[in-house]
């Protein structure tokens, strides 16, 4: 058996009256990948950011090496070799990824930045990590994709003596190429004596990569398996405490007339797109990452101006110039990004809920307090977001209640059609059961749903209809009765559909 290179023994920690762990511990060894799992809100991010010195501990020990540490800042963090590489990577907006990565540590001549020393550094860095071709080192952070960001956030993290890395959700904005080479990099890792934790809710890729399992459930360790000697079905009991034979369940259900048309769309990004969505009924637009799927979801809200074609909602044609012209048409957005483009992330789960309808809650520009309140705890019990309170801030909830948060902002707003982009990226099985369950809800009620999603049984769970995306375009559409993810993967992929 490899030594530890990292133990964490009896660590508790609670916030606002939440136990987010109690008595909790883990081995990590050297040259292995020990994966963590739980549900959101198990306490998974909470024992990272203790490895990475951003929380303190109320109890426990760590150890590296063998040798009791303190980690009071991440920059204790840093220099005992441990890095955590965030789920939502902090990038500076308007600086090169080569400066992004060297931030704090840029290589220097004199007062000078030693620019083209940092650039070969960077250089090196993404070849010997297998990125290249995947970002340039002068490319600013602005410009970034969500899987960019992720590489840029993992190229910081390998810089320096590393001992110990922890990925949190690391593919959650990955295309399966860019998810491989992930993998083969943290086997490079591991042959080298590193010791991997990696947070994952994706089982197929926890059983693909990991030497052990520890699982979590409500801030406590509930079993720790060999990974070569459990299943899915074992995970996901550990995780939730019952099966979840039916992750999938649909209510029967007509559509009815047509609520979005697509008429030969054309913008920067897509060309000449036509689809529909009826009312009740929920279309998935697939494909690989850079299809163009977000692009077409943002120009059906305005986000971004269309150069052809028409959108018509309920058979009216629509000239959105800003997604506040879609809004009011009845079209609604929850976007893939929703930290960052979505929710106020410090302000309450009430004012989060209301944001959309304040004009209806109001009257002389005074809000109404009590319906306010009203209508922020009829969501919390229709959608079951869990939090202390409707005050508590949204960044403190798990991914699952925030995305369910922005759900309830739409509803409250009596949406016709719902676009959904990636609504369970980094959600844990139970909550994409629960997300699952609120889509069929609002589809039986009659609403039109638009989901963007990546995963194939999702899209395959999902979908009355598939539009499958490849460079731009539409590739094929494909219904419910006659989906399987070849015939999906060959629209996607190939450039003739076998």
């Amino acid at each position: 058996m490899a030594p530890a290179a990292l133990v964490m023994e009896g660590v508790s920690k609670h916030f606002a009256g939440v136990q987010a762990l109690s008595n909790v511990g883990l081995t990590a060894r050297a040259g292995e990948v020990l994966a963590l799992m739980g549900e959101n809100g198990a306490g998974k991010s909470t024992l990272l950011k203790i490895l990475s010195g951003a929380y303190a501990p109320e109890a426990g020990r760590i150890q590296i090496d063998g040798k009791p540490v303190t980690i009071a800042s991440p920059a204790d963090a840093h220099r005992l070799g441990v890095r955590v590489v965030a789920q939502e990577p902090e990038i500076i907006p308007y600086v090169s990824v080569a400066e992004n990565v060297y931030a704090g540590a840029l290589p220097r001549r004199g007062r000078l930045i030693d620019r083209a020393a940092l650039r070969a550094k960077v250089a090196a860095d993404i070849e010997r990590s297998g990125f290249s071709g995947m970002i340039d080192p002068d490319q600013l952070g602005n410009s970034l994709s969500p899987a960019q960001r992720q590489l840029v956030e993992i190229l910081r993290a390998l810089s320096g003596t590393v001992r110990v890395i922890a990925f949190d959700e690391p593919t959650s904005s990955l295309s399966d190429h860019e998810a491989e080479t992930l993998f083969a990099l943290i086997r490079r890792l591991t042959a080298t004596g590193i010791a991997v934790i990696y947070v994952s809710h994706r089982m197929k890729e926890i059983l693909h990569i990991a030497t052990r399992v520890l699982v979590l459930r409500d801030g406590q360790v509930v079993g720790e398996r060999l990974a070569e000697e459990t299943d899915e079905k074992e995970l996901v009991r550990m995780m939730v405490g019952r099966d979840l034979s039916a992750l999938f369940q649909r209510s029967a259900r007509s559509p009815g007339r047509t609520i979005l048309s697509v008429e030969n769309v054309s913008s920067a990004d897509v060309r000449d797109i036509s689809f529909e969505v009826r009312a009740g009924e929920v279309v998935v637009l697939a494909g690989l990452v850079g299809a163009g799927r977000t692009e077409l979801a943002r120009a059906v809200i305005g986000d971004v101006p269309l150069t052809a074609g028409k959108i018509r909602v309920d058979g009216r044609a629509l000239q959105l110039r800003s997604p506040r012209d879609a809004v009011r048409a009845g079209l609604c957005l929850a976007p893939e990004e929703r930290k960052a483009q979505a929710l106020l992330m410090k302000r309450s789960v009430r004012e989060n809920i209301s944001l959309a309808v304040l004009q209806r809650l109001s009257f002389w520009h005074v809000v109404n307090r009590r319906e306010e309140r009203q209508l922020a705890e009829r969501y919390l019990r229709e959608l079951h977001i869990r939090t202390p309170s409707i005050e508590q801030e949204v960044a403190m909830l798990s991914g699952g209640n925030q995305q369910k948060t922005v759900l309830a902002r739409w509803l409250a707003r009596d949406s016709k059609l719902l676009i959904l982009d990636e609504p369970t990226r980094g959600v844990d099985v139970a909550a994409k059961a629960e997300i699952y369950a609120i889509i069929d809800r609002l589809a039986a009620r009659g609403v039109a749903v638009l989901v963007v999603s990546s995963e194939l049984p999702e899209v395959l769970g999902l979908a009355d209809r598939i539009v499958v995306m490849k460079g731009g375009r539409v590739s094929g559409t494909i219904e419910r009765a006659d989906a399987t993810e070849e015939k999906i993967l060959s629209l996607a992929i190939l450039d003739k559909a076998a």
